[in-house]
């Protein structure tokens, strides 16, 4: 693998897809070539401006997998992102992301909350900048520590035990070196959630499934014991009535094959359903979590409405009735007119 230059980081996004295996080499490949962060993350930020919107979460996904793995050999990458993060989400969230993608930043988010990859404050900027809507201020909650933490150290270690995350390993050759890549979430990138439609339709298809099948079942249990119990062998008398059990066996065994064979490929849809299920269900504890921070935000603003709603009440009584003054209008004598009146003058007679 060749040493690191700009074209060479430039190719590797542009084939850059969003498997686990390609974010996973080219993720390592950055980590080998760490002394390069600033670089790596000025091309990462320029790429991402010019890459379609159903590739920018895969740019996330690949920055989110070198943020983490890097950490333990330091914390350059850490702090590289961390200075052009906010204008990345606020790039996505102006070209318009989707329930999907926006649910799958979040996810990428609380998992960096959750291992303190960034500070609060840090990640409360990263969420305002994909969702503006986030920015509520957080009430602290009057809950007893019980709920959340025991009293007892003890009994923390069993808390930690159900956080316990899978960890998985990939062999990735860098440079001529064999080097191990070590994935610290449930799955990298993180899966987002089905629609309820596919969801459905996949659960639908199980209901169908080989294990349902009553009437392979049947034919199953209602073979001879012979095909199956090698002792019984013994009891075969002649030639035709071996032939004649051959010919059973090997039907059987077609029949169990092929039986087997819809075994393993429901087995395989169980745990594709099982997956869905559980990024389903993640999805909806978040979104139920946005819906309660909403509903605390909303409930706020209604206690004010009340509030004011009852002093315009009390305003109102305390206002004079005007129905209840005395009419000044009616039964008033009218003003003075304005036409002078002329008096006339006594008549005198004058004499000589």
């Amino acid at each position: 693998m060749a040493g690191f230059t700009e074209n060479a980081l430039i190719r590797k996004l542009q084939e850059l897809n969003s498997s686990q295996q390609s974010i996973q080499t080219l993720s390592l490949w950055l980590i080998h070539h760490r002394k390069h962060h600033a670089a790596v993350v000025k091309t990462w930020f320029k790429e991402l401006h010019k890459v379609k919107d159903s590739k920018q979460l895969t740019f996330m996904y690949l920055a989110n997998d070198v943020i983490q793995n890097s950490k333990k050999k330091g914390p350059e990458y850490g702090k590289s992102f961390g200075e052009v993060l906010v204008e990345a989400f606020q790039l996505m969230a102006k070209t318009g992301i989707n329930t999907k993608t926006k649910h799958s930043l979040h996810r990428i988010l609380a998992i960096w909350e959750e291992r303190g990859v960034y500070d609060a404050k840090k990640i409360q900027e990263f969420k305002v900048a994909v969702d503006p809507n986030d920015a509520i201020p957080k009430k602290v909650s009057k809950r007893k520590s019980t709920d959340t933490e025991p009293k007892d150290p003890e009994k923390k270690p069993k808390l930690e035990s159900r956080e316990k995350r899978r960890y998985s390993e990939t062999k990735v050759e860098v440079d001529g070196k064999i080097e191990t890549h070590i994935t610290l979430s449930p799955k990298t990138p993180p899966g987002d959630p089905p629609e309820p439609e596919e969801l459905i339709k996949a659960l639908l298809e199980l209901e169908s499934s080989a294990s349902s099948d009553e009437a392979v079942r049947e034919r199953i249990a209602s073979l001879p014991p012979e095909v199956s119990e090698v002792q019984l062998l013994s009891k075969l008398e002649d030639k035709e009535s071996a032939l004649s059990l051959s010919s059973v066996v090997n039907s059987a065994v077609e029949l169990l094959a092929e039986y087997n064979l819809r075994l393993s490929e429901e087995l395989e849809k169980r745990r594709k359903v099982a997956a869905m299920l559980r990024d389903f269900a993640q999805a909806q504890k978040d979104l139920a979590k946005h819906a309660e921070a909403r509903l605390e935000e909303y409930n706020i603003k209604l206690q004010k409405m009340y509030a004011v709603k009852a002093e315009v009440k009390s305003h109102i009584e305390n206002l004079p009735d005007v129905s209840r003054l005395p009419d000044v209008t009616g039964g008033l004598a009218p003003l003075p007119s304005a036409v002078k009146r002329v008096t006339s003058l006594p008549t005198h007679t004058w004499t000589a």
